[in-house]
């Protein structure tokens, strides 16, 4: 399979200097364990850390190299097409907090940014939700309205930056970008010189919320906390059974460079076409980096490499000089009504805290978590805390369609996966995995480049789905909440913790 249709690092990983911190070897006391060090984990942290509390960050893999590490990084209050449906599910005043709680964590990312001295290329830009299809133009008046009546600077227009004309956009000033991991690990820097530590390599397995609250994990350490907050993108403890009312999907990036003064200047995403976001980033000399998303897929449901190609396709015949370096993918979760879940971790945690479902817009999402969490820990009131709790249940029940829709698809994978063919194990080419029956068993293979076979349980180790195979990032991957394994079963991607056994053909 040629390299157009394979997918390979990302942009921001392969640009920022990767700090190293040690795995813990060794029980620990603190007052605050952080498990997760995506933006949302180290935000909270580094919020912690600074009001006072000693913290610990623990990460299965590497800082900022998870779902943060393969974001498109805008940081903007326009979610696309949010705040229409806010006015009408949550009333104004809720469209109103979502927009000044997401519109105060630019400011204040721009603040941390500034006080440490970090050049994470930080631009500001307009951020606009477009539509080529003239049906899409009330829509996009309505939002406008309601994003302009929540207190962003929002207006409708009909001219873009881009190479091609719309029928109409929202428009908000004042937004910005980034690169998301230069940010971040100067933002781990200082949390460890204040006192922080962070653990990598550290997988957590378990949470007792007794006082304190206990973590047990992988290495055979234990973590006593007066305090726990999951922040693993998706929540690894089922006890709080918030994967009934989260979806995950995955989405493709495309990324090269292109002549500055084809620059769009503008950060532009659509619903329409399986998604179309473009974004560009600064590069020395006359050069920027284009960066176009789309193509969103449930994981373990779809081949990403014909989805890679219409995508390359799409952005190439947009940009015609566009050279392609780099392609990645990148995974989201999304709640059944809407808003993030960011508090308390079930009705009744006392001291066990979450911050999930971001839906794609986790750079705001991730800083607005950090600290609305400091503040509840640290007992201050936040105006928002209301909006963003876990434990809501009015819109959960008005939006129950979504909800039943979304437990309808996992139900269908739990039965329906374990219904597909067979193929024989002899028919895989190199670089290709399948799902085959061996000795009554559902067994994943994958066949390597030099022809050997690797074959783990085809059963996810979170809650028992059938994973698939992925070529596009060659990994296992689970459809019912979006785990994601290596091709020798190593976990990836959460909210699996324990890897896929070995088997035998």
């Amino acid at each position: 399979m040629g390299e157009e249709h394979q997918v390979s690092s990302s942009y921001w990983l392969e640009t920022a200097p990767d700090g190293h911190h040690p795995a813990l070897d060794g029980d620990l006391d603190v007052d605050v364990a952080v498990i997760g060090a995506g933006i949302a984990g180290l935000s909270t942290a580094w919020e912690l850390t600074r009001a006072g509390r000693s913290v610990a960050v623990l990460e299965a893999g590497r800082v900022a190299a998870g779902v943060t590490g393969h974001t498109t990084a805008k940081v903007t209050a326009l979610h696309t097409l949010v705040y229409d449906k806010l006015r009408r599910t949550r009333g104004p005043e809720g469209a109103r907090l979502y927009a000044r709680s997401q519109s105060e964590a630019i400011g204040h990312a721009a603040r941390i940014a500034e006080e440490l001295g970090v050049d994470c290329e930080w631009e500001t830009r307009s951020a606009y939700t477009y539509a080529r299809d003239p049906g899409r133009v009330a829509e996009l008046r309505a939002e406008t309205e309601a994003a302009a009546e929540a207190g962003l600077p929002a207006s409708f227009v009909t001219e873009t930056g881009l190479p091609f004309p719309v029928a109409g956009a929202v428009e908000v000033t004042g937004q910005a970008q980034f690169h998301p991991r230069k940010y971040l690990l100067a933002l781990a820097a200082d949390l460890v010189e204040r006192g922080g530590r962070i653990f990598e390599d550290t997988t957590v397995l378990g949470l007792d919320e007794g006082e304190p609250c206990r973590l047990s994990t992988a290495t055979g350490a234990t973590v006593r906390a007066r305090d726990v907050v999951v922040a693993t993108h998706y929540p690894i403890f089922d006890r709080a059974l918030l994967f009934a009312r989260l979806s995950t999907r995955r989405e493709l990036v495309v990324a090269g460079t292109i002549p500055a003064g084809q620059d769009p200047d503008g950060m532009f995403i659509t619903p329409d076409e399986d998604t179309r976001s473009v974004r560009t980033a600064p590069l020395e000399g006359d050069r920027r980096l284009l960066i176009v998303t789309g193509e969103h897929f449930t994981p373990g449901t779809s081949d990403p490499r014909a989805r890679l190609e219409r995508l390359t396709a799409w952005a190439t015949g947009h940009f015609p000089d566009l050279e392609v370096t780099h392609r990645w993918a990148t995974q989201d979760t999304e709640p059944t009504d809407t808003v993030p879940m960011v508090g308390p971790l079930h009705p009744g945690a006392r001291h066990a805290y979450v911050a999930t479902g971001f839906g794609g817009w986790g750079m705001t999402g991730g800083i607005m978590a950090g600290r609305l969490l400091t503040a509840q820990i640290t007992g201050e009131e936040c105006e928002w805390s209301g909006l963003y709790d876990p434990r809501r249940l009015k819109t959960a029940v008005r939006e129950a369609p979504a909800l039943l829709k979304t437990q309808a698809k996992v139900a269908g994978h739990f039965v329906g996966d374990r219904l597909r063919p067979s193929p024989p194990v002899e028919s895989l080419p190199p670089g290709e995995g399948a799902v085959v029956r061996a000795d009554g068993h559902r067994v994943a293979v994958y066949r390597d480049e030099d022809g050997g076979f690797h074959a783990v349980s085809a059963r996810c180790t979170h809650l028992g789905c059938l994973v698939d195979f992925n070529a596009a990032e060659r990994a296992w991957e689970c459809p019912c909440h979006g785990s994601r394994f290596d091709t020798d079963g190593k976990v990836i991607q959460g909210p699996a913790t324990k890897p896929l056994e070995q088997r035998d053909l």
